[in-house]
């Protein structure tokens, strides 16, 4: 007979377990709010702006007004104050609805608000949150170089001391909503001697005097977000611009790139899911060899596979979220989930123009966007390679090996 303890444990652990298929209610609704807003706001804009390369500014100042641009931030600066989960079903919503918004929705609040809600002072926190988080200011993260992606504790960019405080040099790459951003979180090397525990972060108004922003890239997708280099010459910064504490920055920046990683595998989410919608409504509605496409064999085997993989990753996801969210060790999670959804995004998209055929390859249906967005998910917080390295990694660490 099983003691009232290992009941009690089994009774968690299946909470546990059940509450991974089966979000809080507040979450339900929030899913419904976001769907809602997709449907409404951005699916109807979503070509527009991807083929325009069109900022959302009037979409996401009304983000704003649902508290969606501060979903980690706490209430006392206007934030939601919720967790990683709610970003996670946020992101696949709107991302479902338009691939660069919710590029820009997810890296706003993951890689800008969050760290400035953890690491800043008091008066970072009034002068850099209010306003980014009511969705009138948009905020950037700067950690990738030209010669340093993945590698981030190999960093160029320098922030050399003087009397009062230090001056930055360097070109920071591929830094997302730059072009709109009215502030960002810097990551440069002040102490080379110490390494990595030599960097720090800085947040950074813009305009500021030696900040230059670059042209934007002309993307394969996800056009709706900006995606510029940083230039920084001489930039002067004081401790009233230190995030965190000095030789915390690689500490932030890999704390940033954990979270990134399942923001990531949510905006995956929802363009797989998107792809999966098109998919299904197409083949429903074309008719072929006596019936719809919905009805051959071969179209199902390929819808089916599609529902596998989108709901594999969307459940590696999750929970990668709520470990973050219950203070346990999500790495590996993380990067799990990260590739799971990438992968999926691209592998689903891609059936999508299979199913549509001719239709697929066309710019007036969606489906072409939805595979040029997804390719994205792959290569930006770390590329599938990395993201095996990581998994490979931290599953020898439980075993008690190295791998390096």
């Amino acid at each position: 007979m099983l003691s009232k303890n290992i009941i009690n444990v089994s009774l968690n652990q299946f909470i546990r377990n059940f509450s991974a298929v089966s979000l809080p209610e507040s979450h339900l609704q929030l899913k419904n709010t976001c769907r809602n807003f997709a449907k409404k706001e951005l699916k109807p804009i979503a070509q527009k702006l991807d083929k325009e390369h069109l900022f959302p500014k009037e979409q996401i100042r009304k983000l704003g007004t649902l508290g969606l641009m501060g979903i980690l931030v706490s209430k006392e600066y206007g934030g939601s104050d919720m967790n990683s989960l709610a970003l996670s079903v946020a992101v696949e919503e709107l991302a479902r609805g338009c691939g660069g918004t919710g590029a820009i929705v997810s890296i706003h609040n993951g890689l800008y608000a969050a760290l400035l809600n953890k690491y800043g002072t008091a008066e970072q926190k009034r002068q850099f949150l209010p306003s980014f988080v009511d969705g009138s200011s948009i905020g950037s993260f700067a950690l990738s170089e030209p010669e340093s992606g993945s590698d981030a504790a190999n960093l160029s960019t320098t922030a050399t001391p003087v009397t009062d405080g230090w001056l930055l040099n360097g070109t920071k790459s591929w830094v997302t909503s730059a072009y709109e951003a009215k502030a960002v979180i810097v990551i440069a090397l002040a102490d080379k001697n110490k390494g990595h525990r030599g960097t720090n972060a800085y947040i950074i108004p813009i305009p500021t005097k030696g900040l230059t922003i670059g042209q934007k890239e002309d993307k394969l997708g996800i056009r709706a977000s900006s995606t510029c280099s940083i230039f920084l010459e001489n930039v002067h910064v004081t401790t009233d611009n230190l995030l965190g504490k000095e030789g915390d920055g690689f500490k932030i920046a890999m704390s940033s790139i954990d979270c990134g990683r399942i923001g990531v595998a949510s905006l995956g989410l929802g363009i797989a899911q998107a792809s999966l919608d098109c998919a299904i409504e197409y083949a429903n509605a074309r008719k072929a060899f006596g019936g719809s496409l919905l009805k051959l064999q071969a179209v199902q085997q390929r819808i089916a596979r599609m529902a596998l993989q989108l709901e594999s990753a969307r459940l590696l996801t999750w929970k990668a979220a709520m470990l973050r969210d219950d203070n346990q060790p999500f790495i590996k999670a993380a990067s799990m989930a990260k590739l799971s959804a990438s992968e999926a995004a691209t592998a689903i998209s891609h059936n999508c123009i299979q199913i549509l055929g001719g239709m697929g390859y066309v710019t007036n249906m969606p489906a072409e966007r939805y595979y040029r967005d997804a390719r994205i998910t792959e290569i930006f917080g770390g590329p599938s390679d990395i993201q095996l390295l990581v998994i490979a990694e931290q599953t020898a660490k439980e075993y008690g090996y190295k791998t390096r």
